[in-house]
This record gives C-alpha cells, sequence and structure tokens, in this order.
C-alpha cells in the first residue's frame, strides 16, 4: 500500500466490522462455557498462549518503530501477523476453556486486587479493541491513511495493552494452576 487516493470506500466494511465486533465476544463467551466431555484438558496451552500475546505486544511495538522509519511493506507484514497472533490466541485460549476449568486466583490481600484489576480492564479492552482493530485495518487496506492514522493513535495502545496484560494475568495465576 502506498499514499494514494483511498483504492476503496472503507465505509462498506462499516456493517462488516460492527457484526464482528459484536459476534466475536458473543462466541467466545459462548464456547466459553462449553466443555467438551471425556477429552483431556488442553492444560499445556496457557504458556503457550501468553506466550503469543507476548510477541504480539512484541510485534506490535516492532509495527510502530517500522512506521516512524517509514517502512511501510515491513509496518504492514509486522500488523498482518499481530492480527494472526491474536486469531491464533483466541483460538487456543478458547479451546483451554473448553477442555479444562477455569484457575482460580489463590492470591491474598492488595495482591489478590492488582491481579482482578489487571483482569477485568484486560477482559473489558480485549472486548473493546476489536473494533479499533478492525477499523485500523479496513482503513490501512482502503488507502485511507489520514484517518487510518487517527484511529491507529488509539488503538495501538490499546492493544499493546491488552497483549502486555494478557501476560501479567498469566504470570500472576501460573502458581496456581492444577
Amino acid at each position: 500500500m502506498n499514499n494514494q487516493e483511498p483504492l476503496l470506500d472503507d465505509k462498506k466494511y462499516n456493517k462488516l466490522i460492527v457484526i464482528l465486533s459484536i459476534i466475536i465476544p458473543i462466541v467466545v463467551a459462548t464456547l466459553f462455557r462449553v466443555k467438551i466431555p471425556n477429552v483431556e484438558p488442553l492444560s499445556f496451552l496457557p504458556p503457550i498462549y501468553a506466550t503469543i500475546n507476548g510477541l504480539t505486544a512484541v510485534i506490535l511495538v516492532l509495527a510502530f518503530l517500522a512506521i516512524k522509519k517509514k517502512k511501510i511493506v515491513l509496518h504492514e507484514n509486522l500488523m498482518t501477523t499481530a492480527i494472526w497472533c491474536s486469531v491464533v490466541f483466541l483460538v487456543l485460549y478458547v479451546a483451554y476453556h473448553m477442555t479444562s476449568d477455569s484457575t482460580k486466583f489463590g492470591g491474598e490481600g492488595v495482591i489478590k486486587y492488582v491481579y482482578y484489576f489487571i483482569l477485568l480492564t484486560h477482559i473489558v479492552l480485549s472486548i473493546a479493541v476489536i473494533p479499533f482493530v478492525l477499523i485500523t485495518y479496513v482503513r490501512a487496506i482502503t488507502n485511507n491513511f489520514e484517518k487510518h492514522k487517527k484511529i491507529a493513535r488509539i488503538t495501538f495502545p490499546l492493544w499493546l495493552y491488552v497483549a502486555v496484560t494478557g501476560v501479567i494475568v498469566y504470570i500472576m495465576i501460573s502458581p496456581y494452576y492444577v
């Protein structure tokens, strides 16, 4: 992609963005409650999907640095990779919760409140960031770079926060996995 006039009207994607922004959290919440019987728990997945979250954070920072250095193709490739990392994370996260019971945080005192604050903000922002990522991506693929830059200034810190706090949540709860 280069700095041309917009190739496509990004507004034609709005309905799809709204649908995906609603459907993804609903499907995840629904599948989170589904337990597959007689299947070996996928208890090996949490460190893998936490690593993917960490990798996503690193990729987001590298993509930010790439665009600051005007390395547009590298930025595009990194952002596409970050999106795919998030998709893989989500699939693994849902698979884990469909085969395993949720782990309870065992910390006491102030650390318990810190954990739940980080977890709650992580969950809320992981839902909120979905339309931001989709809109930002659509504005890039339609060459609507001025609007892309504006929303990317919001999307980047939100997405980075979600990726980093995903790792923090894993680190904080990992001693309590069975």
